[in-house]
């Protein structure tokens, strides 16, 4: 994969001259042409679309195990609490230790991914996160709670980083969008059905039959990858391939520094939108962790199972928001390509998103907390559906485009770019998760919503600014981006 020359990336052109060059007649150091996109279409070929699919299932499959790991126990947090004689807010801390861990796993398994490749790390981190989750199952303690939480969340934390690696190995420019939406639509399912499971689980088993589930789950998915997935890297990209290509021979292990990926964050794009998105996801997570605690506590809803159904809106919405709107923003890169006489530019991509960091998201959280405050009986509940069902699509509709952008724009690197975002607003919603239940405590949850549809607002206004001036920002700090996506 070509990198963009330093001279591209100070030029002072505009996109508007950018645009106004002929087709044909592009300078290269000025923007990626068509030239670039057929040059790189041999390497997104080497797997048939059928063997495509198959892997993108198997990266499904697996990218569902975070979800599944946070939202199943939410359901469960009070009868954890009562079981080991401990308060709501002290249990939370198991599902923000959870999130802050798998922020630290996925920039670990994602720089490992980088080096050796994506299969052997599948095949690393599954196994420590069926281990865990049997200890999770096994626990007695708060402590042996937290303990074996945050190991279960280290060992599933590279399967979103490195499942998005694997579908910008194989999938080209023009498909990626698509690709990536289907991949987070059928992980997404695991918040639609993860918290009804985990509340069925609780209220007729325990939630420790969730956990050792997980363990099954975990040791088949390692039998899944070992016999069916392959190395997606692309022809000597991986570290150990230069290893080799200087002389090493049979190959031993090499630590990499886990974190050198942050330096990424270095680039005003790559951090700003990922201050973007966790300020829309962090309205996500206002709504839904405490849940049992505010819709529930408003209309009376003790049932496990209830609380866990009505999570299944915004799984619903998060199913139909990922591949629509990564068709859409492939068809935004295709269309404004074109209307530029063949130049791309990545911030394209972000037009798909922008309508819905703007509206959906905001109001969709405004109407829970308005509902919830002002409005009883079924109407209150109706409303809240609706809210819920609006806020995952609209968040949905801001990460899909977004993490596509990621793998567009460092695309040699995509593996630690979308580690490191991943990370640090894991790390953000972690801090937005332990102070949700006590603010809302504290101010209520209205104000709390409001709060939280303030900070989607400014995150709109972060990513007009990265659309309307992306290009200029990449100019000031050469990550190594990518020319040809």
């Amino acid at each position: 994969m070509t990198t963009t020359p330093a001279s591209m990336e100070s030029s002072p052109l505009s996109v508007d001259e950018r645009a106004s060059l002929l087709p044909g007649v592009v300078p290269e150091e000025y923007g990626t042409t068509e030239a670039h996109f057929q040059q790189d279409d041999a390497v997104y070929q080497r797997f048939s679309p059928a063997r495509k699919r198959a892997i993108v299932a198997l990266l499904s499959a697996s990218g569902l195990l975070p979800f599944f790991v946070s939202g199943s126990f939410v359901p469960s947090i009070p009868e954890v609490a009562r079981e080991f004689d401990s308060t709501g807010p002290v249990i939370n801390l198991a599902v923000s230790l959870s999130i802050l861990c798998e922020s630290i796993g996925t920039i670990v398994w994602a720089t490992y991914a980088g080096f050796y490749g994506r299969r052997p790390i599948y095949l690393s981190s599954l196994p420590i996160f069926a281990l865990a989750s049997l200890g999770v199952s096994f626990a007695h303690s708060v402590p042996q709670l937290l303990t074996w939480r945050i190991a279960q969340a280290f060992g599933v934390g590279g399967a979103l980083s490195v499942g998005a690696a694997v579908i910008g190995d194989i999938y080209k420019l023009e498909e990626r969008g698509q690709a990536m939406g289907v991949f987070f639509g059928c992980c997404l399912i695991g918040p639609a059905i993860a918290p009804l499971a985990g509340g069925l689980a609780a209220h007729y088993a325990s939630w420790r039959f969730m956990q050792f589930a997980f363990f099954v789950v975990g040791l088949a998915l390692v039998a899944c990858m070992y016999a069916w997935l392959p190395e997606t890297s692309h022809p000597h990209a991986r570290g150990i391939d230069k290893l080799h290509a200087q002389g090493a021979k049979q190959a031993r292990w090499v630590w990499v520094n886990p974190f050198g990926g942050v330096a990424l964050l270095k680039s005003p794009n790559v951090l700003g939108l990922c201050l973007v998105t966790s300020a829309v996801l962090t309205t996500d997570y206002v709504l839904l962790i405490p849940l049992s605690y505010t819709i529930g506590a408003r209309y009376g809803i003790t049932n496990e199972a209830i609380i866990g159904a009505l999570f299944l809106p915004s799984g619903l919405g998060n199913m139909i928001s990922a591949p629509l709107f990564g068709r859409i923003s492939d068809r935004i890169v295709v269309t404004m390509r074109k209307r530029r006489g063949g130049v791309w530019l990545p911030e394209d991509r972000l037009r798909g998103g922008y309508l819905s960091a703007l509206l959906i998201v905001p109001t969709s959280v405004l109407l829970c907390g308005f509902a919830t405050r002002y409005v009883g009986g079924a109407p209150g509940i109706i409303l809240n559906v609706i809210g819920l069902l609006l806020n995952g699509i609209g968040v949905v509709g801001v990460l899909s485009p977004s993490s596509t952008y990621y793998v567009d724009i460092a695309h040699t690197q995509s593996a630690e770019i979308t580690a490191v975002t991943s990370a640090l607003r894991g790390a953000l919603i972690a801090l937005a998760t332990a102070a949700a239940l006590p603010l809302i405590n504290t101010v209520g949850f209205l104000e709390t919503t409001a709060l939280s549809a303030a900070l989607a607002w400014l995150g709109a206004a972060g990513m007009w600014v990265i659309i309307g001036h992306g290009d200029r920002m990449r100019a000031w700090v050469d990550i190594g981006y990518t020319a040809s996506g």
